[in-house]
């Protein structure tokens, strides 16, 4: 299951309800159980309920949106309300999710809808406004005020989003600021700080970035100064505050905070509400500070206080595409879909030398100096995200163990770096997304589903190559094996008869004749497919072409046994690009997973025949299409030539819409892959 994409038009079905004089009711998130729990029965019976069957008055918002109309409910979610408190405190940021210009009037049809950031793009989710509710309450997130439902709606159209309300407990603030925003989450280790750390906050708010904190604990518990330990914290202001006293004048670095539920459990230590502190400035700054001294779940606290008390910051980084971002400055933005791929490109962590440089790579080349940087250094933020792991909670999947590794890069070149190329490179940052990461990573500026905003990138590509057929890398490859040839060639005279000619079945019958006097290759015969895929647009082949196609088996088979090390008659499927330079092929990242699902067994290693059938198959491909004239970048084909050119190179370079399996037998979502030559 993948997440879906909604296709519910807000205006159409709007109009179609006020004509039809009706309440919509979402088919696809109906008003039962199911789309609370997925896991396990109700703890009560819920009842849904519209918001003018709760209250006489019902508002969409009144007097606006603001971070107070956000208390949580009974689910255990303040990750998001954490996050959706931030976000009320961003008018703009706040409009792109929540549109204000909904009501209950005339026009009210029963539903609203919401905007959020999938993966790449935003989507519209449309949602009825039935809502559950428990002796005439609402039981999930909701507004201090009656009669106020954006926040809870909001919440339903999140667990929409997700598949249910469940689906929403526990998880990552960063996560929903991603999914308001569209931006870069950051995250900092509190009791290792940077140097810089509260200058990063004061332009991350000036740029309207959301920023949250969290004291790590297994299980909520408040602490004696009145913190919430387990707790996600949205940060709703960074200020320096002037003080003057007699002996001295100086600012203060504070910090605005507000916990989840909303409530009266706040800080208690300096800078708190009413603490003596505050008598240290005047009352004009305490008004443009925002100071209120009510049991509403937000109060201040020194930035020293904060790094003291909290363990870990995260910063929702604005990408270049939100509107507030872009009246502040210039960022550069690029964004790649992927998949790690079993046997290809699932090369597992540093661990695993041999197989780790054949994960996906990607180079950024960073040229001009951040803005009033002293080092002259570039910024690059860097995501991995995993597609639609939450929704997957359903079918008991959790996150994978996932990370990246970053080098420095001083070798010019365009595929990929090689196993010797990584063992030697100067690693600049090794990051994981989970502390019991064991198999999987990238490296060389690389990510999946990957985001990073360079304030200067200049350059960005993923690290591959051009499908192409170069010569051999290896001259020793091409040697003459003459006893063998010899074989072929006598089989040949004896079976092809007067004509001079053989037929798939008879070239079969001659490639296992030849190669069953070879001692590693006895027990790998050519099946009568691989053979007829050997033949030419005829049926069948003559001497000469055989005489050609014999040269290139040489070489193949030269390469085969170089990489079958042990002499079993195969080798592994991570070797396949090394034994494809070898032989004088390049294929982009593309052809070659698809090369690899085409030509591997179960056990994810290649046969004798299945290597030299994909050879043939690749080889057929490339003299098809380099036979055309090409006239401004573009081939030239009569129609029984393009007819021909499909029927030889489609049929190995495909699309693939099976799951892909990564190296520790996890399934990844994957985006449609059409390699074409």
């Amino acid at each position: 299951m993948t997440r879906r994409i909604f296709s519910q038009d807000y205006v159409s079905i709007q109009a179609q309800c006020v004509r039809q004089g009706r309440l919509f009711e979402d088919p696809e998130f109906p008003a039962e159980d199911a789309s609370i729990f997925y896991s396990r029965a109700p703890p009560r019976r819920y009842e849904w309920k519209r918001p003018s069957e709760i209250c006489s008055n019902p508002q969409w918002m009144s007097n606006g949106a603001t971070r107070f109309d956000v208390k949580q409910g009974e689910l255990d979610n303040f990750w998001f309300v954490s996050a959706v408190a931030s976000l009320a405190s961003e008018e703009t940021l706040m409009e792109r999710v929540v549109d204000s210009s909904q009501r209950f009037d005339r026009s009210y049809g029963g539903l609203f809808k919401f905007s959020f950031w999938v993966q790449g793009q935003w989507q519209d989710v449309v949602v009825d406004d039935r809502l559950p509710t428990f002796n005439n309450q609402l039981c999930f997130v909701h507004s201090a005020n009656r009669n106020e439902f954006w926040s809870a709606l909001l919440e339903k159209a999140y667990a929409k989003l997700y598949g249910s309300y469940e689906a929403l407990k526990d998880g990552n603030l960063s996560e929903a600021m991603v999914d308001f925003t569209g931006g870069v989450p950051e995250k900092f280790d509190l009791k290792n700080a940077p140097s810089n750390l509260y200058q990063m906050m004061l332009k991350a708010r000036q740029r309207s970035s959301l920023l949250g904190c969290l004291i790590e604990s297994e299980r909520e518990r408040e602490l004696a100064n009145g913190l919430v330990a387990g707790q996600c914290y949205s940060i709703t202001s960074v200020l320096l505050i002037d003080i003057k006293t007699t002996r001295r004048e100086a600012k203060v670095p504070l910090v605005r905070l507000r916990n989840p539920r909303g409530d009266g459990t706040e800080w208690t230590g300096p800078w708190s509400d009413k603490s003596r502190e505050w008598s240290l400035i005047s009352a004009n700054e305490r008004s443009e500070a925002g100071l209120t001294f009510e049991q509403d779940g937000e109060f201040w606290m020194s930035f020293n206080d904060f790094c003291k008390n909290f363990d870990t910051l995260e910063i929702c980084h604005l990408g270049p595409d939100s509107i507030e971002n872009s009246r502040r400055t210039a960022w550069a933005s690029r964004k790649e879909n992927g998949v790690w791929r079993r046997r290809a490109s699932a090369g597992g962590c540093r661990n695993y030398i041999n197989t780790f440089w054949t994960n996906p790579q990607y180079r950024v080349t960073l040229t001009d100096p951040d803005e009033d940087d002293d080092d002259n250094s570039c910024t690059a933020l860097i995501c991995l995200m995993q597609k639609d792991r939450r929704l997957k909670r359903k079918e008991g999947k959790q996150n994978l163990n996932i990370g990246y590794y970053i080098y420095e890069v001083h070798i010019v070149s365009i595929g990929d770096l090689s196993r010797n190329n990584i063992i030697y490179m100067s690693l600049v940052l090794a990051y994981y997304l989970s502390s019991t990461f064991k198999a999987m990573t990238f490296q060389v500026k690389t990510m999946l589903d990957l985001d990073h905003y360079p304030e200067a990138c200049r350059r960005y590509w993923e690290s591959d190559e051009i499908s192409s057929l170069v010569k051999p890398e290896d001259p020793e490859l091409t040697g003459n094996d003459a006893r063998l040839r010899q074989q072929m060639l006598s089989t040949f005279d004896r079976i092809s008869g007067a004509d001079k000619e053989i037929d798939p079945y008879e070239l079969k019958d001659i490639l296992n004749t030849a190669f069953s006097r070879v001692t590693e290759f006895a027990s790998r015969e050519f099946s009568i497919g691989k053979a007829k895929s050997l033949k030419d647009k005829t049926g069948k082949i003559g001497f000469e072409e055989f005489s050609g196609l014999w040269d290139d088996i040489r070489l193949w088979k030269s390469v085969f046994k170089k990489y079958d090390a042990d002499g079993s008659g195969m080798f592994d499927t991570y070797e396949l690009r090394q034994a494809l330079h070898a032989s004088g092929f390049r294929l982009s990242n593309g052809a070659l997973n698809t090369a690899v699902m085409r030509s591997s067994n179960r056990k994810g290693k290649i046969e004798f025949p299945d290597f030299i059938f994909l050879m043939a198959k690749l080889k057929a491909a490339h003299d098809t299409f380099t036979a055309n004239v090409v006239t401004q970048g573009k081939a030239q084909f009569r129609l029984d030539e393009v007819t021909i050119a499909r029927d030889r190179a489609l049929n190995f370079l495909v699309t693939l819409d099976s799951p892909i399996w990564t190296g520790n037998g996890e399934v990844l979502p994957r985006n449609s892959l059409e390699q074409k030559v």
